[in-house]
């Protein structure tokens, strides 16, 4: 009987030191440890994040590195930063509606948007040029003004703003690079404020688009869907290679899609093509 007692004395010593040795708390170069710490705490290995240490893990060091160092890509994968239209990739791709940006507010890393920013991913189209517009009206035209000229209502009709807003027909704005447009969206200049919180990804860019058609048209140059003859980055979502049909005669892929609905259009000689008269002037259903 006397064994019994001691018997289990020792055993409610024995759990009464086991707990107290298993819930030891932190502090100074402990890190404290706990009974079973895997039935509380999830152990997971974090993609690209290296965060070893001896009680949040299995395995050895060597073990947890391989788990969680960097992969290599899938086949075809493109980079986060390039979403947005990569003029050196092999990939098409449509350009995303969130692309991170990978410059900061300062005026090195303007300048090296400015130099490293030059093709805008999306082509001009009518549909794209109507958003921007109406983007730039409510958010740019305030100040820029409706022509792009900086005489908008804010200082146009007798108001106090602080400081007369860029002109953005003069040269320097003409031939500034559409990184330039975008680092000033994005983060804003001078008293301007920042953008982009207020307009997506894409509609950034269609502002840009618009604010290239104002300077084409200043110059009266044409920079639409189907010809931009302001400067040879921006590309047309019109222009593509020509081809001969079944008849021998040469047109532009998509032209019938373009002028599908009856679209008013001219040769290079300046005849109506849809009075279907031939470089003569003759009437080709008399042929």
């Amino acid at each position: 009987m006397m064994n019994i007692k001691n018997s289990i004395r020792y055993i409610v010593l024995y759990c009464v030191v086991a707990m107290f040795f298993a819930c030891q708390q932190p502090g100074g170069n402990s890190t404290g440890s706990e009974y079973m710490p895997d039935m509380g705490h999830s152990i997971a290995y974090e993609a690209n994040h290296y965060n070893y240490y001896y009680q949040n893990t299995w395995g050895s060091e060597d073990e947890y590195y391989e788990y969680a160092k960097p992969r290599k890509p899938v086949a075809g994968t493109i980079a986060r930063g390039y979403a947005g239209g990569d003029s050196n990739s092999d990939i098409a791709h449509t350009p995303n509606g969130s692309v991170p940006y990978y410059y900061g507010d300062t005026d090195d890393e303007r300048i090296r948007a400015s130099a490293e920013l030059i093709n805008n991913p999306y082509p001009i189209t009518d549909a794209g040029l109507a958003q921007g517009k109406e983007l730039y009206t409510v958010f740019c035209g305030i100040c820029h003004g409706d022509k792009g000229d900086g005489g908008g209502y804010l200082v146009r009709d007798g108001g106090a703003y602080p400081v007369q807003p860029a002109n953005l027909l003069l040269p320097e704005f003409i031939g500034a690079s559409n990184g330039q447009y975008y680092h000033a969206i994005e983060y804003g200049k001078n008293k301007m404020g920042a953008y982009k919180d207020k307009i997506s990804y894409e509609e950034r860019w269609q502002v840009i688009h618009y604010i290239r058609s104002l300077q084409a048209k200043e110059l009266k140059l044409e920079y639409n869907q189907v010809s931009n003859t302001l400067n040879d980055i921006d590309r047309p979502a019109g222009v593509v290679v020509a081809m001969v049909d079944e008849d021998g005669h040469e047109h532009t892929e998509g032209e019938h899609d373009m002028h599908a609905e009856g679209d008013h259009h001219t040769d290079d000689h300046g005849h109506d093509n849809d009075d279907h008269s031939d470089d003569h002037g003759h009437d080709n259903d008399e042929h």
